[in-house]
């Protein structure tokens, strides 16, 4: 099919990465999606919310009627993009910049919410950072230290600062990855953090069971983020997905919908459970 190829060579300096300088830029949202009212009155918190997934995430979720406050780590001109975008599908937005890796801030931004919203329903947490490195003694003690506190610290500190407001039937929902099940050679940091993720989604789902609050997962395949060009070379970038059985990178417009379900009520006996929107990679897990 004329749609099975891989994106342009390019690359970018600085992670995670910035999805203006994208080309072909992301798709965010399937054309022509009506949204159906089904996160109406829910207030929702997405790190990592400017760009890439988080971005297909808060619009998905504004146009199903949720207000949306999008914590993100420097990229303005992105986290504004993304509120504009959201706004047009008649979303409520609020941007707040935060570093998550710290739990001071993670605090900062629930009191936000609760201050803007008056409430707290969803809580996704998304916000990562990956670092090629061909060999583990190439890890650094900085890098090492800077991956895990973004990945997976500040999912733990989010999460403690959001759970006394959240109730019966609010729901979490973690970011994982592919790497998680099946590692990559050259993000060994990154994908130990994301197995993290598979874990502490799983312990969670089980404490949190008897007070009804559901924790689930998406673990993505190769998708087209900022993450991609800002990790990569310009001859991997163009090669970047082509590998798996559909033949091409993902976008984040057919990641999003996981997310969605499992926000909803639709998604209510569901708990302790990762949605794997891959292009095909079997993992029997």
């Amino acid at each position: 099919m004329e749609e099975d190829k891989g994106k342009p060579g390019q690359v970018q300096s600085h992670q995670p990465g910035k999805e203006y300088k994208m080309n072909p830029a992301p798709a965010y949202i399937k054309p022509g999606y009506k949204g159906n009212g089904k996160l109406n009155d829910k207030v929702a918190i997405i790190s990592g919310g400017d760009s890439g997934i988080g971005r297909a995430v808060a619009v998905l979720f504004s146009c199903e009627g949720a207000k949306v406050v999008i914590a993100y780590l420097e990229e303005e001109k992105d986290a504004e993009e993304t509120k504009r975008l959201a706004e047009e599908q008649g979303g409520q937005i609020l941007l707040i910049k935060a570093d998550l890796s710290r739990k001071s801030d993670c605090k900062k931004v629930v009191s936000e919410t609760l201050a803007k919203f008056g409430q707290l329903n969803i809580v996704i947490n998304n916000a990562a950072q990956q670092y090629v490195q061909r060999q583990l003694e190439d890890i650094d003690e900085a890098q090492l230290r800077k991956t895990f506190e973004t990945n997976i610290f500040s999912y733990f500190f989010l999460t403690q600062e959001a759970l006394p407001h959240l109730k019966n039937g609010d729901t979490i929902i973690n970011t994982a990855s592919v790497t998680a099940y099946r590692g990559k050679p050259e993000l060994i940091d990154y994908s130990s953090t994301k197995g993290a993720i598979v874990a502490f989604t799983r312990s969670l789902s089980t404490n949190l069971a008897s007070r009804n609050i559901r924790v689930n997962g998406v673990a993505p395949g190769p998708i087209w983020t900022p993450l991609i060009p800002a990790s990569f070379s310009e001859e991997e970038v163009s090669e970047f997905g082509v590998h798996v059985p559909l033949g091409r990178p993902g976008e984040p417009s057919e990641v999003a919908p996981s997310y969605l379900f499992l926000a909803t009520d639709e998604a209510s006996y569901i708990t302790g459970q990762f949605i794997h929107p891959n292009g095909g990679e079997i993992l029997n897990t």
